[in-house]
């Protein structure tokens, strides 16, 4: 692999890299030396940084790699937009490229579809998948959406074609530290001024609300795609489910779309930003599943 200086923000247990993968480049950063692969996968507004307090904890017994999914982060920006399957085959290339062999994958918010359809789609590639704070479409993703239940009203700005782009480009202050962090974080402390810093950083870049329009946009062009794939090619690894502040949301969903072993974690006083909140509790339930999948 390749190594590359960080573009930010950085902690002494990684390296970074930067490979031309499925037509854009892909930034990832890398940990530890021994035990099974896992993959970190971020939701939004995150970016690899969202692991940085969880990644030396796993590290310590796997093989740990955390991307910034293509337009996000460091990754490539250059395309106007595309669809969730292209970030599933992503991560199918990541995992190929390493040469890694099937792989423990953990997905969070908005990149549960991402993660669901990498699953469907190239099954050889998972030895287990985690899910946290997350949902599908079709599956109560859009629920989030309905303002006039307990949707919000950014699931649909944040969808609107070309919306974010627009209006958003030096507002990204505004909008993550005044208003969708302080919304999603339920432990004082928890995110820094520094991680605030580094968020807004990457969704500063020109292209930086590409990505995010891409996967909210997949909410309301979906029509059924998830649950058909889902009918069909069910994930039949097993699958752990962890909830924080919306216990079971995530449980009740991906059981809707797993036909193997099922579990499922509540960790309780803790808002949506399980990894950056309660790291030590996140590391210690996943850890022991993925002793357990590597066990059998």
């Amino acid at each position: 692999m390749t190594i590359t200086r960080p573009a930010g923000a950085t902690i002494p247990e990684v390296t970074h890299h930067v490979v031309d993968l499925n037509g854009a480049p892909i930034h990832f950063v890398s940990a530890g030396s021994d035990g099974s692969p896992i993959v970190l996968v971020h939701g939004w507004p995150e970016t690899w940084w969202a692991f940085h307090k969880l990644i030396p904890l796993l590290a310590q017994t796997h093989r740990v790699y955390a991307l910034d999914l293509r337009g996000f982060g460091d990754s490539g920006t250059g395309d106007s937009g595309w669809e969730e399957q292209v970030a599933a085959d992503d991560l199918h290339h990541l995992v190929e490229h390493l040469d890694l062999g099937p792989v423990h994958v953990l997905v969070q918010d908005i990149s549960g579809g991402v993660g669901f359809r990498f699953a469907a789609t190239h099954p050889g590639d998972l030895l287990s998948f985690t899910a946290i704070e997350s949902t599908l479409a079709g599956f109560g993703l859009e629920m989030l959406a309905d303002v006039n239940g307990f949707g919000s009203w950014h699931v649909g700005f944040l969808g609107a074609p070309g919306i974010p782009s627009l209006l958003l480009p030096g507002r990204e202050r505004t909008l993550l530290a005044e208003w969708a962090y302080p919304m999603m974080n339920g432990t004082d402390g928890a995110v820094s001024e520094a991680d605030l810093d580094e968020f807004i950083r990457t969704y500063s870049r020109p292209g930086g609300w590409r990505g995010t329009e891409s996967l909210y946009r997949a909410i309301f062009t979906d029509k059924g795609a998830t649950q058909e794939l889902a009918e069909a090619h069910p994930i039949d690894v097993p699958v752990l489910t962890v909830d924080g502040a919306h216990n079971p949301f995530t449980a009740t969903s991906f059981q809707q779309v797993s036909s193997g072993e099922f579990s499922s974690v509540h960790i309780e006083g803790v808002g949506h930003l399980v990894a950056q909140e309660s790291p030590e509790q996140l590391a210690f339930a996943v850890l022991g599943f993925l002793a357990r999948v590597d066990r059998d």
